[in-house]
């Protein structure tokens, strides 16, 4: 290994555990233990918020979800990181600041809307306390990155009527500014920590549950007999798992160290590139934020912002996550016949019928979940049956297990699904009357104990997963306090869009640029609720449509994970890969080029996100429109996969990929006659192919 190697691959596991230094599992020590049950309490806690078996003030609410986080997050990073005793009892001391903010919040709360504006003493030192523990906790957790930008903003309240015109305020007094963060619904307990306390954990917790019954081995053997036999069987079965895979987990970096454990050797074994092989998973494993119907945590947050249901987010989302996922396969498919790769032996490849039947009844919940979600039910509702519905299968399958006879299963599975769908006219209350009853019956004999331990650690493993995305949710509330205190998106806003009046496409590539530099250091859901404050009323003004305008700042926050320097899904997919994190991001940017052009294509033709809006839907209607901008895509990229790759059924000559590259871009501008010449440069590039192929049979 060459000394460069070296240097990265330990870059690589540093940033992995810079991403996730939670990784290691509950020790069993008296202090694992006790913060194993403290997960699982927290886990439980949540559930009962979402069925409303707990009803607490939202204010409440958001403040004890937090004082969780803290808690469960300062004992486990101190354990995770190794501190020796004086740093633990540091954190230790931390985590108990943390509950006391929670505990005053709940006991204070009538007063302290009595006192609003006129904070006292302890609301004041307790609401410093609030502030500096969730910023100690995300710098222990993410690294500096975002509490610095944080502690911009934060500093800027305190100190911005001293800086020059136009970025000056009148000035704020530093218990308005505490106030401002630490109390209320503007500041740390804003809309993130609101969704991070409600939607996202839930999700988080129907995708552990999920991958504690087996839907990982069900996807990966789905994917291997549906395509592992086709030619680069092996990375395309990546691109399908890690699809699948994000409907439910909605966590890129999560997918990558899941899924990728298994594609990445596999595609390395039949030829791919190692780069190349690391690129496609954490390609794929970044895709899973935009692929309904669960996607990423962002799309909460963007549904609760915009004010807008949830449904209306995944169906802007469809078109384009159908479309980054082709371009993923078709790059794939390119770089396999380039390299004549071939897939799998029939002996390799496990039966996807026969996986289906023995694991179909885990797409149940699924199932059920997205059809309440396309029925307009909430997605907290949705989610909370989706949860119950996983645990009733978990348990019911260990019992029916037990049972003597397929007639007797049958019989037991019929009354299971009619006590299941009485919550339609009972409630979540039926449900969990029901949950109540298997649970008895499964602590009732040695293999039900084993399924209730499962489902015990999916509820550990399900809240020490949240607590990063909780926690940067709870600090990103700090800038949108500052925003709404001071109005300062409204300076950047306005240059965005004196830039846009000359040129919308700067504006874009500006907002572009500024989402990328941001996600070089935080996570999605920072970078988007940052830049959306900031650009997503400026692209507004410029007559981009609102859920357009907030989906292209959520696609470019995602891609910022695969985009060099940082790229936290590549340098987590290169200790696998034993490639250079930089290398794989390399070849991730070309393997995503679909997650590049979409959002662009989108806001000069809305209709590739289902949207009203263009001239183009005003000139020939709303559904031929879709029809055209989709096939404009797919052809656009057909062509880019053609020259990134440099071979389409043969070698391309330099030349030829310059056409191609092209006719790509001009089918992308929605400029006057681009499309007509992009059409044209299409047709020339067919013929030149077309000649070669006859050339080369001949």
């Amino acid at each position: 290994m060459t000394g460069q190697h070296a240097a990265e691959t330990g870059r690589a596991e540093e940033l992995a555990e810079l991403h996730d230094p939670l990784a290691s599992s509950f020790p069993p020590s008296l202090t694992g233990r006790f913060l194993f049950w403290l997960a699982v309490v927290f886990s439980l806690y949540q559930i009962a918020i979402a069925a409303h078996v707990i009803d607490l003030p939202s204010q409440v609410m958001r403040a004890v979800h937090v004082g969780f986080l803290l808690a469960l997050g300062y004992p486990l990073l101190a354990l995770g990181r190794g501190f020796g005793t004086p740093l633990r009892a540091l954190c230790w001391l931390f985590a108990a600041a943390g509950v006391a903010v929670a505990a005053y919040q709940w006991i204070e709360y009538t007063p302290l809307l009595f006192r609003a504006g006129d904070p006292n003493l302890p609301d004041l030192v307790f609401g410093c306390v609030a502030v500096v523990t969730v910023f100690v906790a995300a710098w222990m957790l993410m690294g500096p990155a975002l509490p610095i930008i944080c502690g911009l903003f934060l500093a800027y309240a305190l100190f911005g009527q001293h800086l020059p015109p136009p970025f000056d305020h009148r000035g704020y007094a530093f218990e308005q500014v505490v106030e401002q963060i630490a109390y209320g619904t503007e500041g740390i307990y804003g809309i993130p920590t609101y969704v991070s306390a409600t939607y996202i954990f839930l999700f988080i917790l129907f995708g552990s549950f999920l991958e504690k019954a087996g839907m990982i081995r069900l996807f990966t053997d789905v994917s291997l007999g549906l395509v592992g036999h086709r030619t680069g069987g092996a990375a395309k079965v990546s691109v399908l798992s890690s699809g699948l895979m994000g409907t439910i987990s909605g966590s890129g970096v999560a997918n990558v160290v899941t899924t990728g454990q298994f594609t990445i050797p596999l595609m390395k074994r039949f030829g791919y590139r190692p780069a190349f092989a690391g690129g496609v998973e954490a390609t794929s494993s970044m895709g899973g934020q935009i692929m309904p119907p669960v996607m990423g945590a962002v799309a909460f947050i963007m549904a609760e912002t915009l004010g807008v249901q949830y449904i209306e987010v995944v169906k802007a989302a469809l078109v384009p996550a159908i479309l980054y996922f082709a371009g993923a396969f078709w790059m794939v498919h390119l770089e396999a016949g380039k390299r004549g790769l071939r897939g799998l032996s029939a002996e390799e490849m496990p039966s996807a019928r026969k996986a289906l039947r023995e694991g179909w009844y885990l797409i149940l919940p699924l199932a059920v979940l997205v059809w309440l979600l396309f029925s307009g039910y909430t997605p907290l509702f949705a989610g909370t049956i989706g949860l119950a519905l996983t645990g009733m299968l978990i348990l019911g399958t260990a019992i029916a297990m037990g049972m003597p006879s397929t007639a007797v299963r049958v019989i037991f599975w019929i009354v299971l699904g009619l006590c299941a769908s009485a919550f339609f006219k009972f409630g979540i209350h039926a449900l969990l009357l029901v949950l109540g009853v298997l649970i008895v019956t499964c602590a009732a004999f040695r293999g039900g104990r084993e399924t209730l331990a499962i489902c015990r650690d999916s509820l550990a493993d399900g809240a020490k997963t949240a607590l990063p995305v909780g926690i940067a949710c709870a600090l990103v509330g700090v800038i949108i306090g500052v925003m709404t205190l001071t109005g300062a998106a409204n300076t950047f806003g306005q240059f965005i869009v004196s830039v846009g009046q000359d040129s919308l496409f700067l504006s874009l590539v500006l907002t572009m640029i500024t989402c990328i530099i941001l996600g070089m250091g935080i996570p999605t859901i920072p970078n988007y609720i940052i830049t959306s404050s900031i650009a997503g009323p400026a692209l507004l003004d410029l007559g981009v449509p609102l859920i357009v305008s907030h989906m292209f700042v959520f696609y470019f926050g995602i891609l910022a994970d695969l985009t060099p320097p940082v790229a936290l899904a590549c340098f987590a997919a290169a200790p696998i890969a034993k490639e250079s994190g930089l290398k794989i991001s390399f070849e991730a940017i070309k393997v995503a080029a679909a997650g590049f052009v979409v959002p662009f294509m989108a806001v000069y033709t809305p209709a590739l996100m289902l949207q009203d809006g263009g001239a183009l839907a005003g000139a020939v209607g709303y559904w031929p429109a879709v029809a055209y901008i989709v096939l404009k895509a797919l052809i656009a990229l057909a062509l880019w996969g053609a020259c990134v790759i440099g071979w389409l059924g043969r070698p391309l000559a330099m030349w030829e990929r310059v056409i191609a590259v092209a006719a790509a871009f001009t089918l992308v501008a929605a400029l006057p006659i681009t499309d007509e010449i992009g059409f044209a440069l299409t047709a020339v590039f067919a013929v030149l192919m077309w000649r070669g192929r006859t050339t080369v049979s001949a």
